[in-house]
């Protein structure tokens, strides 16, 4: 025994003596002293008997059920034997290609050595990750990047012969979410996302793991983006999760640490500059400050994160800089450049839309402050290389609105470069002409021409009624889903409530008579209220749109040869308020569907609730994080969109980035020096064990010399 342990003595602080056990019971006592001593060396605490009386405690209490003699007990056989058993943790865990995942068995009834199979495979191999023992009880699984993504199952056999119950590690190959809604297009599918889905995410099984602070106040509208395997200046991969916050902050964390290993962070402020208040701007939306509300854009292969940044300098002058930054280490190769076109002024436009790289081009949008002061849409075009100006193209004519916002959805492109844009109330006369396209679906080529437009009949009644339709994005649909006289659609929405079904090739332009759209479907419709319908973008997965307007239910519309079936095939019970929801999907494939959606209803005093949905039945919600405790995320900002990564989820909030994801991962994102550790909860329901048991077995005694006497 160790100095300063002693079983005797710890035995003796909880009331259990030699004499408290029934006769018969020594070989158990002996077994308790045994267990106990050797527990003790690992576990090093005197609440640890607590845990090992608790295990003991149904053998220990029968005692006083017994008929009591003063006859001698007959000394009992020697126990048959028991079987050894071996069971493995953590049993579901998800990894890139270049993390590895330790294995702990536990070795009951006995002693034995292990052999570690992946897939029935021993030892493993390239194709199904290797697995090695690094203790006689641990084994290190280590995946490569032949290793083939989705579920392997790990198990360790005895020596005697017998083999663990498999549990399961998910290889994932996703190489990062490095735009807004996950690719260019806009869909919001990741289609590489093996460790969540329908059958294992519940409230028993996936809640939040952590969370990380961000400088105060620290608003976070941009969603966050999200690089594997990424060799960082420490020398060592991470995967990494970037964020953006109005703050005028970039940070870069370890996505899968629970400390929050910050690996590097970036203000973006110039020396004597402010972020810019909302009073300044008129703005009542975007409280209490604007720095970087536009989702940022990652080029993976230049290792460049493209950031445009929102200040206000000591002079009370106004600047929007656009920013390359290196995500390795968080410096900026090139300096940042400043935002300018003749009649753009920066104090009375907000970049919103989340950027867009294409076409060896960084693309950045600009609406309004809510409508305040003078102004109009913008797209401009900036070479990524040297951060200079390629094109400007502006929705209308000076003064004349057409803001580009879109609830911070970003600018589209297809599959041959064109650029996508809806644009908001203002005037219109592109019909007849003119330069003006408010209210409208613009289609550009990559230098800033435009192609063609949408726009619908009633445009007058919208913008009378400050009804945008660019209070959405444009999604450009898979070819899959067309018809021989549509083979390329894209959906585009509003405040509208309405659907608008578009075909690439014609958009339909203008006309009095009737839309030249090839469907429309009323999801919740809306010409008077400004704050109605679409504040948002719908998402795509596997032949289904997933929709949620203010006020509505989550709805799943199926759509296949041209056309999208309605009403919804499916809805979800509980609605979305205040500004609806823009969903994502996660999934394998096509299968494993999972609807995320973030309900912001109680902003701003309020937590963001994140929801989960079968993406095949949205009516079956199959998680939603609490409203208060340790589980509920921040307090909500507006239009957060998650973020699905490796079996997390990522959401930005008030002042703080919440995690969420498997609660079998929650061992793994622990501190080092907390691995294990014996759960506070558990030592107080042993110990609490351990203080009833003292007491039965001291009512056990008593009965005895009763009898005795």
């Amino acid at each position: 025994m160790e100095a300063g342990f002693d079983t005797d003595r710890d035995f003796m602080l909880v009331g259990v003596e030699s004499d408290d056990f029934c006769a018969g019971d020594t070989v158990m006592l002996a077994t308790l002293r045994n267990g106990y001593s050797s527990f003790l060396r690992t576990n090093r605490s005197i609440f640890s008997l607590g845990f090992v009386l608790a295990l003991l405690s149904p053998a220990l209490t029968s005692c006083g059920s017994r008929n009591f003699s003063t006859s001698p007990t007959p000394t009992p056989s020697p126990p048959a034997p028991s079987t050894i058993t071996v069971s493995l943790s953590p049993h579901l865990t998800a990894v890139t290609t270049s993390q590895s995942q330790l294995f702990t068995a536990t070795i009951s009834g006995g002693s034995a050595t292990l052999t570690w199979f992946v897939d029935s495979i021993q030892g493993g191999s390239a194709s199904v990750g290797t697995i090695a023992s690094t203790g006689a009880t641990i084994a290190l699984y280590s995946p490569s990047a032949s290793t083939i993504p989705g579920r392997h199952n790990v198990t360790a056999k005895l020596s005697s012969g017998n083999t663990s119950p498999p549990v399961a590690v998910v290889v994932t190959d996703l190489a990062g979410v490095f735009t807004y809604h996950n690719d260019n297009a806009r869909t919001g599918q990741n289609t590489k996302e093996f460790a969540l889905t329908p059958a294992i995410v519940s409230r028993a099984t996936f809640g939040k793991l952590f969370s990380c602070r961000l400088d105060s106040p620290g608003y976070v509208y941009a969603e966050p983006l999200y690089v594997a395997n990424l060799t960082m200046n420490d020398g060592n991969k991470h995967n990494v999760i970037f964020v953006a916050t109005e703050s005028d902050w970039v940070y870069a964390f370890d996505a899968d640490s629970g400390s929050c290993q910050q690996l590097w962070k970036k203000s973006l402020l110039a020396a004597g500059e402010t972020t810019v208040p909302a009073a300044d701007t008129l703005e009542t939306e975007l409280m209490p400050e604007i720095g970087i509300t536009s989702t940022p854009v990652i080029d993976a292969n230049s290792g460049i994160i493209y950031v445009c940044a929102k200040t206000k300098d000591s002079g009370a002058n106004y600047h929007h800089r656009l920013h390359a930054i290196n995500i390795t280490s968080g410096a900026e190769p090139i300096n940042p450049v400043e935002i300018t076109a003749r009649h753009f002024v920066s104090l009375f436009h907000l970049q919103r839309p989340a950027l867009l790289l294409n076409n060896g081009t960084v693309y950045l949008a600009f609406g309004s402050h809510g409508d305040y002061n003078t102004y109009q849409g913008w797209i401009m075009g900036y070479d990524p290389a040297s951060l200079s100006q390629k094109f400007v193209w502006s929705s209308t004519s000076p003064r004349n609105q057409g803001a580009i916002w879109q609830s911070g959805n970003g600018v589209a492109s297809d599959s041959s470069g064109n650029i996508y844009v809806e644009t908001a109330n203002g005037a219109f006369d592109a019909n007849r002409g003119g330069s003006n396209y408010s209210d409208s679906v613009v289609k550009l080529t990559a230098t800033g021409g435009v192609l063609d437009f949408f726009t619908p009949l009633n445009q007058s009644t919208l913008n009378a009624n400050d009804i945008d339709l660019g209070s959405s994005g444009v999604i450009i649909l898979p070819d899959s889903l067309g018809s021989t006289a549509h083979p390329h659609l894209l959906l585009a929405t509003g405040k509208t409530g309405t659907l608008y079904l578009l075909d690439q090739a014609n958009l339909g332009k203008f006309n009095s008579s009737g839309n030249q759209d090839i469907q429309e479907v009323r999801v919740k419709p809306n010409t008077t209220q400004i704050h109605a319908g679409f504040f948002g973008q719908p998402a795509y997965w596997n032949g289904n749109l997933y929709t949620a307007a203010i006020g509505d239910f989550l709805k799943q519309f199926a759509i296949a040869n041209g056309a999208i079936s309605a009403p919804a095939q499916s809805r979800s019970s509980n609605t979305y308020d205040l500004r609806g929801a823009t969903p994502v999907v996660s999934a394998s494939g096509t299968t494993g569907g999972i609807v995320w959606a973030v309900d912001v209803s109680a902003y701003p005093s309020g937590p963001a609730v994140l929801n989960a949905y079968d993406a095949t039945n949205v009516s079956t919600r199959i998680y939603h994080s609490p409203s208060s405790g340790t589980g509920a995320a921040g307090k909500a900002v507006k239009f957060t969109v998650p973020t699905v990564a490796n079996g997390k989820v990522y959401v930005g909030t008030q002042g703080e980035l919440d995690v969420y994801g498997l609660l079998t991962d929650r061992r793994s994102v622990l501190p080092g020096w907390l691995w294990g550790a014996i759960p506070f909860s558990l030592l107080a329901i042993s110990i609490l064990t351990a203080v009833a048991l003292r007491k039965t077995l001291l009512l056990k005694r008593r009965r005895m010399r009763q009898v005795q006497s």
